[in-house]
């Protein structure tokens, strides 16, 4: 498991569009790292329009956003158009990321064990140092306590 203070593992995967997305490539920047469990369900559409309604405070402070399920492309496209998304979604379907960061595991829905994504947010600083772990969300108010914890708020 990951703690704050770790460098944040580095990968390639591909957004929406096909794109290679190192997260390397943002080194000098700071970085939401948001791992959600599936495209367009209620709890993961309410946090990643959370993170949407206050991406211009984003842009503006220079902190890029990057949400990782395991979804493919095809999904997190129909997802970023259906609610206008203004970030990248990365596909992480062969679970590389998520098992690097510690974030998926079994659950229980209704009595029923699976594994899935636990909803985790890492805040990743401009060396690429873990600054902060969300493992309890509020979906509906995830850019303010991200905004906060980066001392943006």
């Amino acid at each position: 498991m990951l703690n704050e203070g770790d460098i944040a593992p580095d990968f390639t995967t591909k957004d929406q569009n096909g794109n290679a997305v190192k997260l390397s490539d943002f080194k000098g920047k700071r970085v939401v790292l948001y791992f959600y469990p599936k495209d367009d369900t209620p709890g993961c559409t309410k946090e990643a329009c959370s993170l949407r309604d206050s991406f211009d405070i984003f842009e503006e402070k220079g902190i890029k956003i990057l949400g990782v399920s395991t979804d493919d492309e095809k999904s997190h496209q129909k997802f970023i158009t259906k609610y206008n998304l203004p970030f990248d979604l990365l596909a992480d379907t062969e679970k590389e990321i998520v098992e690097a960061y510690g974030v998926w595991g079994e659950k229980n829905m209704y009595g029923k064990k699976y594994f899935g994504i636990n909803r985790t947010t890492f805040l990743i600083d401009a060396d690429g140092r873990i600054v902060k772990i969300f493992k309890k969300v509020k979906v509906d108010e995830h850019a303010d306590e991200v905004l906060e914890a980066f001392g943006e708020k």
